[in-house]
Parts: C-alpha cells; structure tokens; sequence
C-alpha cells in the first residue's frame, strides 16, 4: 500500500476476475492508458491497510477475460490465495 500496482484476484458472480488496484490514482491512471483501460470504468474503494489497520484511499479496475493474467502460484502471498 505504499504505491505501485498490484493485481487482486477475486470471484464474482462464479466468474473468476482480477482487480487492478493502487492507492496512487495518477499512476493507476497512466497504466490504464497506456493500456486502454477506459477512465469511466475506474473505480473507488478505500480498503485497510494490513500493516496499521488504517483505510486509505484507493482506486481499481475489474479486469476478466484475455487480460485475466494466468494463475501463477509463485507470486501468490498470504492466506487468501489458498481461497481462489
């Protein structure tokens, strides 16, 4: 949570998806265009910070489909993995 992008998998509606997320908005902005993600489909959210239990500000794109990056146990951290 201190910057950069990272990749959140979660199930949806039975659908397997990921979110693009970052607390750094213009960062996250930049990326998406560079990839062209749409701005009108990003989304806020703020979520807890593991480490000091804080919420911040925080911003993500659902991403499914071909940009759906593959499974990939060795960047796998954390409990939640062994849910998905």
């Amino acid at each position: 949570m201190d910057g950069g992008l990272w990749l959140h998998r979660h199930v949806w509606l039975g659908r397997q998806l990921v979110h693009l997320v970052s607390v750094d908005r213009t960062l996250l902005e930049a990326f998406g265009r560079d990839c062209g993600l749409l701005l009108e489909r990003l989304q806020y959210k703020p979520l807890k910070d593991p480490r000091t239990t804080i919420r911040r500000e925080a911003w993500h794109w659902d991403l499914g489909g071909p940009v759906y990056p593959p499974h990939d146990p060795r960047i796998i951290v954390g409990e939640s993995a062994s849910s998905d």
